[in-house]
């Protein structure tokens, strides 16, 4: 058995997105996603996937020649490798991540989300080559499914008018009545039994409104409310207040651990967050402060699964929960997002997937929901199955775009419907 790599092919894909609303503005019809092929001498392909942005590209590319020769089981080589590769630090340096809404950008974040699709390849290809399912080279699933919470959005019905866009049959939903049949549909086709809703969108009134028509219309399920830190401490205790009957847990209300330190003081209601922290080294002020109760993991984030399941342990020392965080992705991260969650123990909250907002996959075969739970795979690998004809059009897509949808701007999306639109600031409420 032959495990030293010998290609590695990058395809940068634009994948359909519904005009999904979030606080910096609204998702453009189509998104930027990177396919990672890694392949070995003995001819066995791995897949993996991550953000498809440029500043991503960029050091993809030079990270990928860097891994010829080398042996596709050192997974810990990759970070080394990593390191290696300069970053363009006015790609970077004080900015917030749009597309993931995690914060300030840092060059090691960036080359962290790099490493994750890299990882995933290296791990696909691996189980392939030994036969077995990427969970069991983490260690061994602990359950058989992982769950998934409903992903609910204020939407609108279309894309602007004039835009190139794929249409989809998911409505408008911009008030409560919206918002509750958008979870009556997810609850009809995939089963779940949990719900978050993206907030930071109108104002806390008529999101805290929108909440309570889904505890109205789904009693004693979990429901979530995630404003991407758009609220002042005191709006984020405002709205903890009136919601502290329903709420599972509220993500991200204010920007920073220091004011997220502040709200979780004033209120019972647990803080999740996916964006103050999301590196080993913001967890020991986060903690020590007391500013969250669960961390929403993201292998994207965290540099892959193994790190993944690192972050899972830390959590559980400190006797804090630990879920999954998604931003918008396809087949092969829901794969990878579910054999690592498939390994954590203790793992009391529903994760969270964009997935069934994809239209499009890579896939020979799309992922199932069932119940609100997708099955762990147990093939060799993650699983699934590239769809090489479906990667060309996509990847087409992209080669055919004037370079304005290669980037992540949820703002210059909005722009096209509101011109004067502005960003934000923060706290906005």
């Amino acid at each position: 058995m032959n495990l030293t790599i010998t290609d590695v092919r990058l395809t940068p894909i634009l994948v359909a997105d519904p005009p999904l609303l979030n606080t910096q503005g609204v998702h453009q019809p189509y998104t930027p996603r990177l396919i990672v092929e890694v392949e070995t001498a003995d001819g066995i392909t791995g897949v993996g996937e991550t953000y498809g942005d440029t500043k991503y590209l960029e050091l993809a590319r030079p990270f990928a020649s860097r891994l010829i020769g080398r042996q596709v089981g050192d997974l810990n080589g990759l970070f080394t490798v990593a390191d290696q590769v300069a970053v363009d630090s006015s790609r970077v340096s004080g900015q917030v991540d749009v597309g993931g809404l995690r914060g300030v950008q840092t060059a090691d974040k960036l080359r962290l989300s790099v490493v994750s699709g890299f990882e995933v390849a290296c791990l696909d290809a691996l189980g392939k080559a030994l036969g077995l399912p990427v969970h069991a080279l983490l260690g061994g699933k602990v359950r058989d499914a992982v769950e998934y919470s409903a992903y609910l959005f204020y939407k609108w019905g279309s894309h602007p008018e004039g835009v190139t866009a794929e249409k989809d049959d998911w409505g408008t939903a911009v008030d409560p009545a919206g918002i509750v049949a958008q979870a009556r549909l997810f609850t009809e086709r995939y089963g779940f039994t949990s719900f978050k809703l993206k907030g930071g969108v109108f104002p806390p009134d008529e999101e805290i409104a929108a909440v309570r028509a889904l505890a109205e219309a789904f009693p004693g399920h979990p429901l979530r409310l995630d404003p991407n830190g758009a609220w002042s401490v005191a709006t984020s205790l405002k709205v903890a207040q009136e919601l502290g009957d329903v709420l599972e847990y509220l993500e991200d209300p204010a920007l920073g651990t220091a004011a997220m330190a502040e709200v979780s003081a004033g209120t019972d209601v647990p803080l999740a967050t996916n964006m103050c922290v999301t590196t080993f080294a913001e967890i020991k002020e986060a903690f020590g402060r007391d500013a969250v109760q669960v961390v929403l993991s993201d292998h994207h984030y965290w540099g892959g699964l193994r790190n993944t399941q690192q972050l899972a342990a830390i959590c559980r020392t400190f006797g804090v929960g630990v879920s999954m965080h998604s931003n918008t992705h396809l087949g092969i991260s829901l794969a990878a997002m579910t054999h690592v969650a498939a390994t954590v123990p203790d793992l009391h909250h529903a994760c969270d997937s964009h997935y069934p907002w994809q239209s499009e996959d890579v896939l020979t075969e799309r992922l199932t929901f069932s119940g609100g739970k997708v099955t762990v795979p147990d093939a060799p690998g993650l699983g699934v199955e590239l769809d090489r004809e479906k990667l060309r059009f996509l990847h087409q897509r992209w080669l055919d775009d004037d370079g304005s949808l290669r980037e992540r701007d949820d703002a210059a999306a909005m722009r096209v419907a509101e011109p004067g639109w502005v960003t934000p600031g923060v706290p906005r409420w």
